[in-house]
């Protein structure tokens, strides 16, 4: 299987598994309102609401950063802005310092441009053991620069190979696969992405695009 085939083949099962889920999750948000409306007990619902509205969030970034509907390049950058922060806003660690609607980027986006961009967000996130800041810049030549700040920000053993898609199968574990999985999409669709952590508590992904309209 090469590298395209396996990149549509990831995103099929993620479109698959996420659709199929998203659904009773919706629904036992409906449910919720429902008891709410009846007057069910506030601590009850609102620890239902919350848990509900997290795993919501979660399938909803996974659905566009793994399955299909995440290449078209029309999704707007304050999607995956929203998509992310909706991500990142139930534990409280990480916050986003950047504004969506201001970014002026000087190329067309590519299809995959939205995918790449939120596995982009996802790995800062994933670089921030202790929490921190994430923000998002064009750096010009059809590059957006993704930084993410906070105490001990760095790449963890195998990161940057399993990003480089370097390392073996066989040799990657839960906190691997997203870069393996980011560094075939970028391959798919024709983005180069680079990383930089010399600096202390800073780590920085440059994700470029190689094809421009």
């Amino acid at each position: 299987m090469n590298n395209d085939e396996t990149a549509t083949l990831i995103e099929l099962i993620s479109s698959k598994i996420c659709h199929d889920i998203i659904s009773p999750v919706g629904a036992i948000a409906n449910g919720v309102e429902v008891m709410e409306e009846m007057g069910t007990d506030d601590d009850v619902t609102s620890l239902i609401s919350f848990s509900t509205k997290q795993a919501s969030a979660k399938l909803k970034l996974l659905r566009m950063a793994y399955g299909m509907g995440g290449a078209d390049e029309n999704i707007k950058i304050e999607e995956i802005y929203e998509a992310f922060n909706n991500f990142i806003s139930g534990d409280n660690r990480i916050t986003q310092s950047w504004d969506s609607f201001s970014l002026s980027i000087d190329f067309v986006p590519a299809k995959g441009f939205p995918k790449l961009l939120l596995c982009c967000l996802i790995m800062a996130s994933e670089s921030l053991p202790k929490g921190g800041d994430i923000s998002v810049k064009s750096d010009g030549k059809n590059t957006i620069v993704v930084t993410g700040k906070g105490e001990n920000a760095g790449f963890i053993d195998g990161y940057v190979d399993s990003l480089e898609n370097k390392n073996s199968v066989k040799d990657l574990n839960p906190k691997l696969i997203h870069p393996y999985i980011t560094g075939i999409f970028s391959k798919q669709y024709g983005f180069e992405i680079s990383h930089d952590n010399s600096e202390t508590d800073i780590i920085s992904l440059r994700l470029k695009q190689s094809y421009v309209h």
